[in-house]
C-alpha cells in the first residue's frame, strides 16, 4: 500500500493582510471610544447604521495612535461624515 504525497506541489507563502496588522490597544488608548461605539451597538440592536459617528471615532482614534495605517475617512466609508470647513465666502459672510 502506497500514499500518495505531493511533493512537487509549491510551498505555501504566508501574506501579510492588505491593509496590515491591527494591533491591540495594550494602553487603552482607545478604550473610551470602544466603550462608547460597544454602548451605541447594544442600545440599537447591533444596527451598526445608527453608531457611524461612534464608529468614525473610534477608528480616528486608533489611526491617530498608529494602532492602524492611516487611511482617508472617505475610503473607510465615512465620505458623508466628513467635516468640512467653512469656505472662505462663508467666513466673510459671518463678519
Amino acid at each position: 500500500m502506497s500514499t500518495a504525497m505531493n511533493f512537487s506541489s509549491k510551498a505555501f507563502k504566508p501574506r501579510a493582510p492588505d491593509k496590515g496588522s491591527f494591533p491591540l490597544d495594550h494602553f487603552g488608548e482607545c478604550k473610551g471610544f470602544k466603550d462608547t461605539f460597544m454602548k451605541c451597538l447594544r442600545d440599537n440592536s447591533f444596527d451598526n447604521s445608527m453608531c457611524r459617528l461612534q464608529s468614525k471615532d473610534y477608528l480616528q482614534c486608533r489611526m491617530d495612535n498608529q494602532l492602524m495605517a492611516k487611511e482617508p475617512l472617505e475610503k473607510l466609508g465615512f465620505a458623508d461624515l466628513k467635516e468640512t470647513s467653512p469656505s472662505p465666502e462663508d467666513k466673510d459672510a459671518k463678519e
